[in-house]
């Protein structure tokens, strides 16, 4: 999905959900937040997300996915069993939905934590590193422990960092 194709989507669960008269939040997070937020990506697959009504969001986005031809979990909730307290922005406020994003120091840590090699994730890490202003290991991995102390960076991880930082 183009960040267009994602907008677009986002506009008609809007829509669904105002023609239930039900207000709702999605909140972004992965591929989504870097093609729509930063612009950094010319697509992503699906929408790693936490939303709430989830039944109703469920139902609105399949009936969104069927109208597309979209995968039926285009708009999913996998994320969510890694996410941790963090603040986030509002990206897009409609009448009868609220999109969120989080902020980049905690996409960053998420990031850190999933890397896998010769994937999007590098590139995404890369970009936040820059964007964040950081400059060094060090300071990427304060930031993932200030969000998850109790989680260990693998050390493929590790060693990217260090070749990220050597360049």
């Amino acid at each position: 999905m183009t960040a267009e194709e994602i907008t677009q989507y986002l506009t008609e669960l809007n829509d669904e959900l105002r023609l239930m008269d039900i207000k709702g939040e999605v909140s972004l997070y992965g591929g989504a937040v870097m093609c729509l937020a930063f612009r950094t990506r010319q697509a992503t697959k699906d929408l790693d997300a936490i939303f709430e009504p989830v039944r109703e969001i469920r139902n609105a986005a399949r009936r969104i996915a069927e109208r597309h031809n979209l995968n039926l979990d285009w708009l999913n909730l996998a994320v969510r069993m890694f996410v941790v307290q963090h603040k986030r922005e509002v990206f897009v406020d409609l009448p009868n939905l609220i999109v969120t994003v989080p902020e980049a120091d905690y996409l960053l840590a998420m990031k850190i934590l999933a890397l896998r090699p010769d994937t999007e994730d590098e590139n995404d890490a890369r970009f936040l590193i820059e964007h964040l202003k950081l400059a060094s290991k060090t300071d990427v991995l304060q930031i993932v422990a200030g969000y998850y102390p109790n989680k260990e960076v693998k050390t493929e991880t590790v060693v990217w960092l260090d070749d990220f930082f050597a360049e």
